[in-house]
């Protein structure tokens, strides 16, 4: 059977989940993975009534869940808070925006939402970490051994209560690995995996788009670390092949901007191999979602999310369970 497709409602939070769930049956989705910010999935409203009843909902029209998603709050537990996290938290957990106390808030709100997937009946929760080196990243002034190690550690230590809480409750947490991130290459993933001492409940959601601009083999990362995809973003990408005005870095210029070495784009218009990618999960016996995060600033994303989904559905396709030359065999 077909890998299931589902939509990422992160870029859709602006609609009402109704709304939602009638446009990505029209788009022809298997179901959505819903997103903890908009009314999609709300993460301290969530006792057992309000997750059946969105079960339910979702349920009314031929729609699956398999996962949720919090990135936004996850970014706040390990980062170096100031004004720009403001606007991507509820007030309750930017408070009165003291860093530490929204440190500490944002990582209450990660086990809540660990609690609100075990009321949904879903075993995996995807997510941001936040880095408290990512301002490191360029090594200038000389970046001390000590200082990258100190924030692994912290990394560490904010996250295993989490990863404690979670695999009590029976969930998994998948990082996106991504700039930002305290993992957002295939060194820093086993970094990571190695500051936790490979926690049982940590592991990874595969998005190729933030790997290939960087110039990180893609489809090595879902062989490095088969054990650990919990979960598949489908996600594509472009990035020049002669030099731009801006850099891999951004430049600090908006998305769509024409001057950029590399954007997001539409599902099958970058320069992502999904087919390398769909044999190398059928090889690792990846079986869960192929979820659609769709972004491209330069198209409609209607178009786009409909044409993701026709796209994603015709690339999968089942492994071989016989050896192709065993016919030929007596």
């Amino acid at each position: 059977m077909p890998r299931p497709v589902t939509l990422f409602t992160g870029q859709w939070a602006d609609l009402p989940i109704e709304i939602m769930c009638q446009k990505a049956k029209e788009f022809g989705y298997d179901g959505l993975e819903l997103c903890a910010w908009g009314d999609h999935m709300e993460v301290d409203k969530a006792d057992q009534a309000y997750c059946d009843s969105r079960k339910k909902l979702l349920e009314r029209y031929g729609l699956q869940l398999f996962a949720i998603s919090n990135h936004l709050v996850g970014q706040c537990v390990c980062d170096l808070i100031d004004e720009r996290h403001k606007s991507i938290l509820p007030n309750y957990i930017w408070g009165d925006g003291d860093p530490e106390g929204v440190r500490q808030r944002a990582a209450a709100e990660m086990i809540k939402t660990g609690e609100t997937a075990k009321r949904l009946g879903l075993d995996t929760v995807i997510g941001f970490t936040g880095s408290p080196i990512w301002h490191l990243l360029y090594s200038f002034p000389p970046t001390p051994k000590k200082m990258i190690d100190d924030g692994f550690a912290e990394f560490a230590r904010r996250w295993k209560p989490i990863l404690d809480a979670y695999q009590e409750l029976g969930v998994r947490f998948a990082l996106e690995v991504h700039p930002t991130e305290i993992a957002f290459d295939i060194a820093t993933a086993r970094r990571a995996l190695e500051a936790l001492d490979h926690h049982p409940a940590f592991g990874f959601n595969y998005d190729p788009s933030h790997l290939g601009y960087q110039g990180v083999h893609y489809v090595q990362f879902l062989y490095e670390f088969a054990d650990r995809i919990f979960h598949v973003h489908m996600k594509d990408v472009y990035w020049s092949r002669s030099c731009r005005e801006v850099g891999v870095f951004g430049g600090h210029t908006e998305f769509g901007d024409i001057r950029r070495y590399w954007d997001f784009r539409s599902i099958g218009r970058g320069r992502i191999d999904f087919e390398s990618i769909i044999r190398a999960l059928n090889h690792i016996g990846y079986n869960g979602p192929l979820s659609i995060e769709w972004e491209d600033s330069g198209m409609d994303r209607e178009a786009g999310a409909r044409e993701s989904c026709k796209f994603t559905k015709e690339i999968d396709f089942k492994p071989s369970d016989i050896a192709f030359d065993d016919a030929m065999q007596k």
